[in-house]
């Protein structure tokens, strides 16, 4: 079937709840994937920074067609002979005591909320459903109903209420707002991204998550990093609270935990916070599954044989630099850490983000705009600097252009 005829499938019978850029991909390996034409281009999204360890890689897809043809799913009812060496190789990996093993970033996150709640009753002492969690303005922790509940985007919110209370809302990378957010002694947790990936890559002032992290401490407060699209190298450490030497109370991550190759996703905190919730009061029945156990092991293995952080470190800073000096009024701001990055585009001549990037693909490299003008840049951490030239070379071109 032609591109064409694939996309208006699509149309035809699945729900109109994304709008994709018109390419229809049949084949990824590395920092590559093919349309169904056999054209080849350059991922610069990496699935949302799911594909951190590049697409299809050998080690990881091993490790799911020899678990696949062993045993795939037990649900919790019963013990299984991998769960319990993945949960060691983890929290070793991580640093904490206890992890909870879901499926997706969204699941983590309302499997944190629900820790957190659980944890300040029965140690913080809050009386029953007064607990308060802080976000912040802008953030992106998913979908559900109970996350949209705190988000200030209206495409998520509008006409999907009654919403769920229990959140207070104030400005990122405000410490002032945060400390008196924090004289509200209901107040349980504080959940934030250490860069709001979503909003366009926004990174907060240097010294904003240890700021944050005391503050929390001295209110008796939980400090909940969602690093589902930060986390696993992507911004130049192994987290990206590592840059400011923060450790989390309890820590999100999804996505790149299994490098795109089945649905992972990981709360970790410590005993004190984890052992709050007993059996029956939190689950899933695919969560911890043998499958996704092994392919989240090896691409870990992956993360730390390949030195994906350290890549990612060096060739952000080579990006970040070129892509300031493309001389050309369109770019605005140039701003990320490691390989998470993004450009601000200035309409020109009627054409705005969504054009660049419809220019982009034509030229051989994929990336989708955020928020109307900006363009996030996120290519697999695997990338070369050679490949990582070559992408710069394609943009230059692409922006001038216009």
């Amino acid at each position: 079937m032609t591109s064409q005829e694939l996309i208006a499938l699509e149309d035809k019978y699945g729900a109109h709840n994304y709008h994709p850029l018109p390419v229809v991909l049949s084949k990824g390996e590395g920092v590559y994937v093919w349309d169904v034409d056999g054209k080849r281009y350059y991922d610069f999204l990496s699935a949302y920074s799911a594909v951190n360890q590049g697409h299809c890689h050998p080690v990881i897809v091993d490790a799911l067609k020899q678990q696949a043809d062993v045993l795939t799913l037990t649900s919790r009812a019963f013990y299984n002979d991998v769960l319990g060496e993945y949960e060691k190789y983890v929290t070793e990996y991580f640093g904490f005591d206890k992890v909870l093993p879901m499926n997706t970033g969204a699941e983590a996150v309302e499997t944190a909320l629900k820790l957190c709640r659980k944890w300040s009753y029965q140690k913080k002492g809050l009386s029953p459903d007064t607990a308060k969690i802080i976000v912040c303005d802008g953030n992106f922790h998913g979908r559900t109903t109970t996350i949209i509940s705190f988000s200030n985007d209206e495409d998520a919110r509008k006409e999907f209420g009654p919403y769920t209370p229990g959140f207070v809302s104030i400005p990122y990378n405000d410490l002032d707002a945060l400390a008196e957010a924090l004289k509200d002694e209901n107040v349980a947790g504080f959940m934030v991204e250490p860069i709001q990936g979503e909003a366009g890559v926004f990174v907060p002032d240097e010294g904003f998550l240890k700021g944050a992290h005391k503050l929390c401490k001295e209110h008796d407060v939980l400090f909940i990093a969602d690093e589902v699209q930060t986390g696993i190298a992507r911004t130049g450490k192994l987290l990206a609270v590592d840059h400011e030497e923060v450790k989390p109370d309890v820590l999100i991550l999804g996505k790149a935990i299994s490098g795109g190759v089945f649905p992972v996703s990981a709360v970790f905190a410590n005993d004190d916070i984890m052992l709050c919730i007993k059996p029956g009061e939190h689950g899933s029945t695919f969560g911890g599954n043998p499958l996704a156990c092994k392919v989240a092991i090896a691409a870990l293995e992956v993360v730390k044989d390949e030195e994906l952080a350290a890549n990612s470190q060096r060739l952000g800073e080579i990006l970040r630099r070129e892509l300031a000096a493309i001389d050309t009024d369109m770019i605005t701001l140039v701003r990320g850490k490691g390989l998470l990055n993004a450009i601000v585009i200035k309409p020109k001549d009627g054409k705005e983000a969504w054009d660049v990037c419809l220019k982009l693909r034509d030229n051989g490299l994929l990336a989708k705009p955020t928020h109307g003008d900006i363009i996030r840049f996120a290519p697999p951490l695997v990338i070369t600097e050679e490949q990582l030239m070559e992408c710069v070379e394609i943009i230059k071109k692409t922006i001038l252009s216009f």
